[in-house]
């Protein structure tokens, strides 16, 4: 037998095992301190009423001759896709039913999709970046090359005319920094890949926690991204299904490379390697896009946002630079008092019991910096930064 050598090239240690085995050493030596986790980008606010009654009935159907789906469509039930065509028409995004393929969430579609790109293709990725998107590619053997972001550019990398890549990560709002596009900067990066013949792999699991008007909610309000993108999204963070799991993927139908044409391609390979969402979470994610199920999860959304408000009050207290918060749930700061990544995270769970994400775990761009999420439970996360605030000015 011959294993996939790639494995090998990953790391040794994967940032949130570590951070777990760090957490679970502190609590052992220190029982009696509460420990205040604002890492994990996993959510606390429990699913929408209509969603769980959505399950119910559907769960309920499914114990009637009538009303038992077997094997359904493995690129999705026509009525949630059409709930997501409404949903993107809202904001004025036409797409067609058939360009949207339900998944069991965005992780796996974002290595999946892959399985379509040779591996001869250099892919570029953004740095800090979330590591899944090298991950995917280091095992399957394609090159990478980083885009570098910083402070000066907010963290939001743009076109280099003099780098070729083939396949482009998009992230936006970005995790782990929170930075978020303008149409005008996605408009570059389309540009950019139509004149390299490349596809931008665009991740818009946040993009509901945009309010900003001048701020790209998905690829597609771009003209000519239906040319050169593939969007992939969640129900995660918008309502709450990271346990629940379902996502969707959009393939619009003029996307062809080599005169092949990738919604087509997708099809077939969904319809050969993946046997859809069960029809009693295809329903509950149906129901987030009804009249209740917004207003239920507009009233969650809010919650986190007032969250990143209640930490991003308290680095502006301290005069902490840092970015997302507003169009995002996370909160990327540069570490006080020019400590490393993983100083500021000891520092912080011995000062404060409060877990956040070291920065440089998400890349070399990432030194220096700290991840910070709102998903945490809102009483907590008062007490959590004001912790952060008493420290930091003790410094």
């Amino acid at each position: 037998m011959k294993m996939n050598k790639h494995y090998n090239e990953l790391k040794a240690s994967y940032l949130f095992v570590d951070i777990a085995h760090k957490v679970a050493a502190y609590q052992e030596a220190h029982p009696e301190k509460e420990i205040i986790r604002l890492g994990i980008g996993d959510v606390t606010q429990p699913l929408a009423k209509c969603v769980v009654k959505a399950m119910h009935d559907a769960a309920d159907e499914m114990g009637t001759k009538e009303g038992f789906h077997g094997y359904g469509p493995e690129q999705g039930y026509p009525f949630l896709k059409q709930a997501i065509q409404g949903y993107y028409a809202s904001r004025g995004t036409k797409l067609a039913e058939d360009e949207i393929f339900i998944s069991d969430g965005a992780k796996s579609d974002l290595a999946n999709v892959l399985g379509l790109f040779d591996v001869d293709n250099t892919v570029l990725v953004p740095d800090p970046v979330y590591p899944t998107y090298v991950d995917d590619n280091v095992t399957d053997g394609r090159k990478i090359i980083y885009s570098r972001t910083g402070q000066e550019n907010g963290f939001l990398g743009m076109p280099d005319n003099s780098v070729k890549a083939d396949i482009i990560y998009i992230c936006s709002p970005n995790n782990p920094t929170g930075a978020a596009y303008t149409r005008d900067q996605l408009k570059q990066w389309v540009e950019y890949a139509r004149k390299n013949d490349a596809i931008i792999l665009y991740d818009a699991a946040y993009e509901c926690f945009i309010s900003d008007e001048n701020l790209a909610r998905s690829i597609f309000e771009i003209e000519g991204a239906r040319e050169c993108a593939i969007e992939i999204c969640s129900f995660s963070k918008i309502a709450g299904f990271t346990g629940t799991r379902c996502g969707y993927t959009v393939v619009p139908k003029e996307l062809e490379r080599e005169g092949m044409n990738i919604n087509k391609l997708w099809l077939r390979r969904q319809t050969t390697k993946f046997n859809g969402v069960p029809y009693v979470v295809q329903r509950a994610a149906a129901a987030v896009f009804t009249e209740s199920g917004m207003a239920e999860i507009q009233a969650n959304l809010d919650y986190y946002r007032k969250n990143a408000k209640v930490i991003a009050d308290a680095l502006d207290e301290c005069g902490v630079w840092y970015c997302g918060g507003k169009n995002s749930p996370y909160i990327w700061l540069r570490c006080p008092g020019n400590m490393k990544s993983w100083e500021f995270f000891d520092w912080l769970l011995e000062n404060c019991g409060v877990v956040g994400t070291p920065g440089v775990g998400f890349g070399e761009c990432g030194e220096g910096y700290f991840r910070l999420t709102a998903f945490g439970d809102a009483e907590k996360t008062k007490v959590a930064a004001e912790r952060i605030k008493a420290a930091i000015k003790a410094l």
